[in-house]
């Protein structure tokens, strides 16, 4: 049987190729994917060879894509978690229409009632979640989210349904603002208006939020929260700032303070065991997929485009080329079998 993938030739370049689809071997299993979704940011960054990144550590080819849903279609000896047919969570399985995983890492979608558009969104939704666990956040407590890239806005959700009040977002494009505010923000600012970080305090009784998750990877929104974070502050770093090209007072700003600067990369997670504040990945999920089901978390408002992978080399040279991505681009499987 073949197949088909994504893969990144060189800066800028991306194909989509053949390729001779496996059979599982015991305990694994082979998926089909419905759905998968980009993470634009990530994506891009390995696409332009940005530091700190696949690409710039170990070259090209490099195949992108983490987030999927499909269905079970075929099961290696062994295997009695999963059956033909079963629909699941496909992670870290790359922009491709087959994808061989072991049957013991995989998630089962229980909820028929899911749909597996929503339901691939999954392991992209499981870092702001992640990122926003990491604050331990009160009710009644200020959130600012810094970024509304597909991340900020399920961190955004997040801090609204952790009982955060008021939840602040900035970001620099209009209509991301406005939907952040159409999801339940409580003010959306430009970080670039006059007085920004004033604005930020005042809106927060004068003091600063008390905790807030920095989803843009600039060393210059970081600088920002800094500056307009309440004393003792929480700060998630859930963006990938790859290049540090803004100097930071870390006595005036930090230390001084008692600031805590949180790495939340998904590489902290606990990796068998959920605890408060630390959950496994596929915790996460489950989660997740709870959520949807139950319609305490959105999808739809966030996905810009979908498309057929045979369209990856004008997605991805559109996404080469523009620095602010847009926020949710679903590749849909089906349309090429």
């Amino acid at each position: 049987m073949t197949g088909h993938y994504i893969v990144f030739e060189s800066v800028g370049k991306a194909v989509l190729k053949p390729f001779q689809v496996p059979e599982p071997k015991a305990g694994e299993v082979l998926l089909e994917n419905e759905y998968t979704v980009v993470s634009a940011g990530t994506e891009r960054a390995n696409l332009v060879q940005l530091p700190n990144t696949g690409t710039s550590e170990s070259g090209f080819p490099l195949t992108p894509g983490y987030s999927g849903a499909g269905r079970v279609i075929a099961v290696g000896e062994g295997v009695t978690s999963l059956k033909v047919g079963d629909r699941a969570i496909i992670n870290w399985g790359g922009h491709r229409s087959h994808t061989i995983k072991k049957a013991a890492a995989t998630l089962r979608i229980d909820d028929d009632t899911i749909d597996l558009f929503d339901a691939a969104f999954a392991p992209i939704v499981s870092f702001p979640l992640l990122g926003v666990r990491k604050l331990r956040l009160e009710i009644g407590e200020s959130v600012m989210i810094a970024g509304q890239g597909i991340l900020g806005v399920f961190a955004l959700q997040f801090a609204l349904l952790s009982g955060a009040i008021p939840v602040l977002v900035a970001d620099l494009d209009p209509a991301r603002r406005a939907l952040a505010m159409k999801l339940g923000a409580t003010a959306a600012l430009s970080p670039d208006e006059d007085g920004f970080v004033e604005h930020v305090k005042t809106l927060t009784g004068g003091q600063g939020p008390n905790a807030v998750v920095e989803v843009t990877g600039s060393s210059l929104a970081l600088q920002q929260a800094l500056e307009y974070i309440a004393w003792e502050g929480r700060v998630s770093l859930l963006g990938c700032t790859r290049i540090s090209d803004v100097p930071i007072d870390f006595y005036k700003y930090v230390h001084r303070r008692g600031i805590s600067l949180i790495g939340a990369h998904t590489n902290t997670r606990a990796k068998t065991e959920s605890s408060p504040g630390h959950w496994t990945e596929l915790d996460d999920y489950r989660t997740f997929l709870k959520l949807l089901a139950v319609g305490k978390i959105q999808t739809r408002p966030i996905v810009s485009s979908v498309c057929s992978p045979e369209k990856a080399s004008e997605v991805y040279g559109e996404l080469a080329e523009c620095p602010k991505p847009p926020l949710g681009i679903v590749f849909d499987w089906k349309l090429i079998r």
